[in-house]
This record gives C-alpha cells, sequence and structure tokens, in this order.
C-alpha cells in the first residue's frame, strides 16, 4: 500500500493534472495539488512531502526558480514534467535541483514508473550507504560518506541525489569502466529504456560541478559502452583497467 507516500503535483494544465491526480489516487498515493509557483511554495513550506513533480512552464514563476527555492530547505526529490526535451533545458533543471525529467506527453505507465523508481533509489541509498568507510580520497575529490557531503579542493560542491550516487558508485569502482547497463540497474534499480538518456545528462551536470574547481579530469566516457572514474595519482595516470558490465 502507498497511504503513507505523500506527493506534491505543481501543474498549471488541467488535463495533465487530473491525469496526474487520478493516477496517483487510483494507486492509493496521497497527494496535494498546486496550480502556480506562489501555491507550489506555500505548500512546500507547510508539509513534508516524499517527491515533487513540478511543471517548467507555470503562470507565475518559472518552475527552475521554484526549484531553486525549494533546495534552500528541503532536499526532496523532484521530477520535472515538462515539454522541454532539448539536454540544455534538463542540465538547467538538474542544476537547480532537479532529479528526474518526465517529458511530455508521458503516460501513466511511466508516470507510476519513475515514482516506484524514485522511491526505491531513497531506500536503496538508505540501506546502502559505505558503513565501513569514513571517506574517499582521489586527487582534488573527498567524498564524505557520513555527512553525504563531496569536496573539490576542500570546497564543498551542491549534488543531487542521483548525482551523489553516481560518484559514490564511480568511487566504488575507480579505474573500471562500468556500464551504461550496470550503472542503472544500481542507480535506477528498475530502470527504463528512456533512463539511459537522463543518465547521460546527469553524468553531464556530474562532471561540470566537478570540472569547474579542478582542471583534472575524473570521468572519462567510453562511447556506446559506459563511463570511468580516473584515479588521480601524483604522474596523472590512469592506474586500472577494467569493466563491470
Amino acid at each position: 500500500m502507498n497511504e503513507n507516500i505523500k506527493i506534491l503535483v505543481v501543474e498549471d494544465d488541467r488535463a495533465v493534472r487530473n491525469l496526474i491526480s487520478t493516477t496517483l489516487q487510483i494507486n492509493d498515493y496521497e497527494y496535494d495539488l498546486a496550480i502556480d509557483g506562489k501555491n507550489a511554495l506555500q505548500l512546500m513550506t507547510s508539509n513534508k512531502y516524499d517527491i515533487v513533480f513540478i511543471d517548467l512552464g507555470l503562470p507565475d514563476i518559472d518552475g527552475i526558480e521554484i526549484i531553486k527555492k525549494f533546495r534552500d530547505f528541503s532536499t526532496t526529490p523532484i521530477i520535472v514534467i515538462s515539454a522541454r526535451t532539448n539536454d540544455e533545458d534538463k542540465i538547467e533543471a538538474l542544476d537547480a535541483g532537479a532529479d528526474d525529467f518526465l517529458t511530455k506527453p508521458f503516460n501513466v505507465d511511466e508516470l507510476l514508473a519513475r515514482v516506484r523508481s524514485t522511491l526505491r533509489r531513497i531506500n536503496y541509498a538508505e540501506n546502502n550507504s559505505v558503513e565501513d568507510k569514513i571517506s574517499f580520497e582521489n586527487g582534488d575529490i573527498r567524498i564524505d560518506y557520513s555527512s553525504r557531503s563531496v569536496f573539490i579542493k576542500g570546497e564543498e560542491i551542491h549534488l543531487m541525489p542521483i548525482e551523489y550516487s553516481l560518484l559514490c558508485l564511480l568511487a566504488e569502482n575507480v579505474g573500471k569502466v562500468l556500464t551504461h547497463q550496470y550503472i542503472l540497474k544500481n542507480i535506477w534499480v528498475n530502470y527504463l529504456a528512456s533512463d539511459l538518456s537522463s543518465l547521460r545528462v546527469y553524468m553531464t551536470s556530474l562532471r561540470k560541478k566537478i570540472e569547474k574547481l579542478t582542471d583534472d579530469k575524473y570521468i572519462q566516457t567510453h562511447v556506446g559502452v559506459g563511463y570511468k572514474m580516473i584515479r588521480i595519482n601524483k604522474s596523472g595516470e590512469d592506474e586500472i583497467n577494467g569493466f563491470n558490465w
């Protein structure tokens, strides 16, 4: 049963709002509705949600600004629902603090899959923390597992939950090429075919945040295969080779 899960839906389009609310109701999810940014912020500050769906094209405040404001006081997963399809818009939303992106038009099966995937990801992160390690260091990168914080040259960077999980997975397998399927299986758990596009966007965003503060290139793309974190040592060489499928 899903009655303990509470979801906020921020959508000004009545047809889309009704589709989402009906789907959530049928599947026993508790939900609140907001039709504009002002209403959304009021609900966000007075309630605790497990997931927030938000449209970027709101009538009063742009969805990106709502995400930024929400991230000032909450780490609740945000799934963007938008007709904007190019990678630049997705990266902007992720940089602002979104966790996932659902492109309009979508069907109810994909909507529910996103909800389940997000909830599993939260549960996975809570139950698979690296308890036997305090921190990870590689070149200028330091991950503090106890506080779930990431530092570049001593300066903390803000990562979304998925970005943090991706970085930890790469760190646990430093020097190894992780295939797309391996990453999706471990981070998205029950993933969809469309999640491969999301993976590329998240990796672009993660790489951008890291390389903003260091000249070293830590995440290497293996086109058509996957990604690898390079071990940075004094000579700047890549020490380990391997694959995880």
